[in-house]
Formats: structure tokens, C-alpha cells, sequence
């Protein structure tokens, strides 16, 4: 992450529940843990941790995590200190965490664009969910990302990492006719000329 050293120790899921459940904000896990949770079983080491919250609640986020926590953010390889009540402009949606006076970065926060009550996926915004469609919650009570919009998030990136094919692949066959019809049709409308993942996602459609 260009001038900061990437050295993480991620919290567990049990551990980011405790912090996250008492701060008054709608919050769920993402990334490869999201997925993971989906299928009630680990599938692969996790490098790191990430939550997703609402952009309109980032200063509610930092007045709780303020006391014990440093955040940055992170933009374009470098990490730039989040100053005390800072509203953060929409290019501004990754912030990183680590506990003060520690070096290791404990979890990462990520923003979610809205509008009025829904999501708005910021690489496309025609993309769109209304929040109350956007997660789920496991049988413990932890709330994360659908997996079909987690696999957006993957996919839709710049560079789709071996894991993310992983990822994909543990997925897709859990998944139900009309959210992998989601995916497909988002992935469409973000890549009019086709994507790799297409075809991967009529594969299972055809069995």
C-alpha cells in the first residue's frame, strides 16, 4: 500500500461482531469471509477481514472507534490519516483499521453509495438493490453481503484474483436461479462486450 507497511493481524468474525453490534449503524461482513459464512464452512485462508457499512454513517463509525482505533484512508496505494470528523467525499470509500499504538491493521471498512433506500453499486450505478435486499444473517446472528453482490464486487473489479475464481466456484452452485440470473445480468450491464464469468455462470444455469 505504496508508503505504509501491509502487515495484517484480522480481528475474527466473533471479535468484529462484538465492536460492530453496539455501534448504532447498519453494518455487514464482506469479502471472502461473506462468502464463507453463505456456506456455513471455511474454504480458504483470509488474509484480512472486511465490513461494509453506509456511507452517511462513517462519522457515526469513527465518533465509536475513535477512543481505541487509528483509520486511514485508503487511495490510489497510499494510506492518508482520517482526521477527527472529516466527511469523507464519494471518491473516499476504504478505510483501513488498526488498534493504537499497534503496526498490524486489524479489519477494513468499506462504504456503500446509497440512494433514498437503496444500494448503488458505484462501478455502474444503474446497479441497484434496496437495502433491505443487500445482506443476510447467519444463524449466530452475524450479518454479511449476499453472495451474488459480493461476487459482483469480484468480478467487476479490475483484476479478478486467483481467489476470486475460487470464490466463484464454491458459490455458484449454492446460489438460486434468480440470483445467479442477478449477477449475470449486473456483470452484463457493467461489461456490455462480455465478461469471463458469463459463461461460467450459464455453465451452472445448464445443469
Amino acid at each position: 500500500m505504496g508508503d505504509n507497511e501491509e502487515v495484517w493481524r484480522p480481528l475474527s468474525i466473533t471479535e468484529i461482531h462484538s465492536i460492530f453490534s453496539i455501534i448504532p449503524i447498519q453494518w455487514w461482513i464482506a469479502g471472502g469471509w461473506a462468502l464463507d459464512i453463505y456456506l456455513q464452512k471455511v474454504t480458504r485462508a483470509h488474509e484480512d477481514i472486511d465490513i461494509v457499512i453506509l456511507r452517511p454513517d462513517h462519522l457515526i463509525l469513527q465518533r465509536h472507534l475513535g477512543r481505541d482505533w487509528e483509520m486511514f484512508i485508503a487511495f490510489k496505494g497510499h494510506l492518508i490519516p482520517w482526521n477527527k470528523n472529516q466527511l469523507l467525499d464519494s471518491h473516499y470509500d476504504n478505510i483501513w483499521v488498526k488498534k493504537k499504538d499497534e503496526s498490524t491493521w486489524a479489519f477494513q471498512v468499506m462504504l456503500l453509495d446509497i440512494e433514498e433506500k437503496n444500494w448503488i453499486y458505484k462501478r455502474n450505478n444503474t446497479i441497484r438493490k434496496s437495502l433491505e435486499d443487500i445482506g443476510l444473517v447467519s444463524l449466530s446472528g452475524i450479518p454479511f453481503l449476499k453472495p451474488e453482490i459480493q461476487l459482483l464486487y469480484k468480478g467487476g473489479s479490475s483484476v479478478i484474483r486467483e481467489k476470486d475464481f475460487i470464490d466463484l466456484g464454491n458459490i455458484l452452485p449454492k446460489l438460486n436461479v434468480s440470483n445467479r440470473d442477478w449477477l449475470k445480468k449486473s456483470l452484463k450491464i457493467q461489461y456490455p462486450h462480455g465478461h469471463k464469468w458469463i459463461e461460467l455462470i450459464d455453465s451452472y444455469a445448464k445443469v
